[in-house]
């Protein structure tokens, strides 16, 4: 029951989102609340961490646990997507030169992980009356699944622009259980972990803001900062490695990017494949950020 009420709690408000008539003045709001607020939660997701006990002493745990998931679900999922490049290529155009209007900078990305340690360092300071309470992070989740709906209805792309091209939907089942198998391994690997533990974990596919907060709610502020760190790995490997792959294996370029092959690593993507290819990094990255909250929270909750 407890599962079914939390995926009605991430699922409800992005329907909502989708219901609202579009408005630019609205989508520009959403999508300046959007960027706000993930820097809110990962503040808080610091806050949480600095109130484990012992932190210090499993930092070097932390890490191994981020390096060897961080290898596997990127891995198996370029792998997966490289294979399918192999044996169904996709032509991309060439690399167009670079403009400053699409200028994308692994910046924004240290800025993510600077907040997360200002929210440890905030979460040492406070006196633990003024911690924020549990439902906190719900609350937050809920705002940011609404205005992602917002965003994503007003971006103008329709359901069915979606599913009519093919290959982004090819593109993502592949990569979806090419990353989960990535999530067995890793349970595999660490008697700790259980199967529905890996496979949460690896369905983040990207996106940290989300994955930290399920996986806090779900495992402890330790594994949150596991999935948080692991899925902001990801868009450091996809920001430096996009532009590499994408010659040979354009499918397997876009998918480095997993959920925000739709907004943060679409400019790289576009400078790297040329105008062809977004419409496909569209259509995946849209399923994507349908299926990794599902995926997550029914794989946290068995």
């Amino acid at each position: 029951m407890q599962s079914l009420i939390t995926l009605v709690l991430v699922l409800t408000p992005m329907f909502i989102g989708f219901a609202i008539p579009v408005n630019p003045k609205l989508t520009a709001f959403a999508d300046k609340g959007l960027s706000y607020l993930v820097f809110v939660i990962l503040t808080l997701i610091g806050i949480e961490l600095s109130q484990v006990e012992g932190l210090g002493s499993q930092l070097g745990e932390i890490a191994l646990y981020v390096t060897v998931l961080a290898v596997l679900t990127i891995g198996t999922g370029l792998l997966g997507l490289m294979l399918f490049d192999h044996l169904k290529p996709w032509e991309a155009k060439k690399p167009k030169a670079k403009s400053k209007e699409h200028r994308v900078s692994i910046r924004g990305s240290l800025l993510q992980v600077f907040c997360v340690v200002i929210g440890m360092i905030i979460g040492y300071l406070l006196p633990l009356d003024y911690i924020p309470p549990e439902n906190t992070m719900t609350i937050l989740l809920m705002i940011l699944i609404l205005l992602v709906g917002i965003g994503l209805k007003g971006s103008g792309i329709t359901l069915k622009e979606v599913l009519l091209n093919k290959r982004g939907v090819q593109m993502s089942v592949i990569f979806t259980f090419s990353v989960l198998i990535g999530g067995l391994v890793f349970a595999l690997l660490f008697t700790d972990v259980s199967w529905t533990k890996g496979l949460a974990l690896a369905s983040g596919f990207g996106w940290y803001s989300l994955s930290a907060i399920v996986m806090t709610d779900a495992y402890g502020a330790i594994w949150g900062s596991v999935a948080l760190f692991n899925d902001l790995i990801r868009e450091f490997f996809a920001l430096l490695f996009i532009p590499v792959f994408m010659r040979k294996y354009p499918s397997g370029a876009v998918g480095l990017g997993g959920a925000t092959s739709l907004d943060f690593t679409l400019p790289i993507i576009q400078q790297s494949g040329g105008l062809k290819v977004v419409p496909l990094a569209i259509s995946f990255g849209f399923i994507i950020n349908i299926v990794s909250p599902v995926l997550m929270v029914v794989f946290s909750a068995w």
